[in-house]
């Protein structure tokens, strides 16, 4: 990964209200980033404002991403829409082009062709999926949901083609059973903990304004300065807006062995939120061979003189 943020911004059509963090815990992202520098491959932002969704279209699309199922010619085939809660599921479904086949050859970014976040609606549950491919392009990866209710799926990937950039489909999954909503916790914490560690935000989001944050890790008191690499960075952050699952997924500023970037205990990243609202915030961080996912409930608000996207007053445990 080249230094520097990366942004996916997605968009997702049912609102919904936000719940208790259940993402913070051992195997328990949202914003543009302005500026930006050297992308590692691929990730040119679709979504962002004077982006184009892939070279089909002379248009800047300044949707955030995630909330449509179809993109540039690209469509998320979900194959099964309906899962168990509590039981040992198979998530299957596949990448189709503009003629109906399924996607077998994507580029590779951060180790793998395709990235999968799986999220509830109430953003009580998250998880950063790494499902396999069959040669046919079908992809899969045992699943096993918590609780019943609605669950939004968002693939990022890359198409192996010379005119399409980065792109991240959404889609909805149904979990059956007995469904209770939990509450999200207020955007009043800056520190958080999960399974013995300490993670403290420093820094706000604002809409339409770049600004940095900074993740602090720390365990019994003392700085972690010996963070891992995870899919090439010492921290991943995807953050979601509450209401729609707008999903924006934000890589931090450097990368290990450049030179530059210490591991740990801090790992900044730069960020815009297209609107103003709450946003429910989740860090990836590995440290003595786990990774651990550390959660925030943030409020971005606006901001005198930070612009609004348009487009947006128009129309977030790992299983490996």
């Amino acid at each position: 990964m080249n230094t520097g943020v990366k942004i996916i911004a997605f968009t997702a059509a049912l609102a919904a209200t936000f719940a208790a963090a259940y993402g913070v815990g051992a195997a328990t992202g949202p914003l543009a980033s302005d500026p930006e520098p050297a992308a590692h491959a691929g990730h040119n932002r679709p979504a962002s404002p004077g982006h184009s969704a892939g070279g089909h279209s002379g248009h800047a699309d300044t949707t955030p991403a995630g909330l449509q199922i179809s993109r540039a010619g690209y469509t998320l085939d979900l194959k099964t829409p309906r899962l168990t809660a509590g039981e040992d599921n198979e998530l299957r479904f596949a990448i189709r082009d503009q003629e109906g086949q399924q996607v077998t050859t994507y580029r590779r970014e951060h180790g793998k062709e395709l990235h999968l976040i799986l999220a509830s609606r109430d953003l009580v549950t998250y998880r950063h999926l790494h499902p396999t491919r069959a040669a046919d392009g079908t992809w899969s990866t045992p699943v096993t949901l918590p609780a019943a209710g609605s669950y939004r799926l968002f693939a990022d990937f890359t198409p192996a083609t010379e005119d399409t950039t980065n792109l991240t489909l959404g889609a909805d999954l149904a979990a059956s059973g007995t469904y209770q909503a939990p509450a999200l916790p207020e955007p009043a914490t800056t520190t958080t903990t999960v399974d013995g560690y300490t993670v403290t935000l420093d820094g706000d989001l604002h809409p339409g304004k770049a600004a940095e944050l900074t993740l602090t890790v720390s365990r019994d008191g003392r700085p972690v300065t010996d963070l891992q690499p995870y899919l090439g960075a010492y921290g991943h952050l995807v953050a979601l807006r509450s209401g729609d699952l707008a999903y924006l997924h934000v890589h931090p500023n450097g990368e290990p062995g450049d030179g530059t970037t210490e591991p740990g205990p801090g790992i900044s990243f730069t960020a815009t939120a297209p609107s103003a609202g709450t946003y429910r915030l989740f860090l990836d961080f590995q440290h003595d061979g786990t990774v651990r996912t550390a959660a925030f409930t943030v409020q971005a608000d606006r901001t005198a003189g930070a612009p609004e996207p348009a487009a947006d007053e128009e129309h977030g445990n790992h299983r490996h």
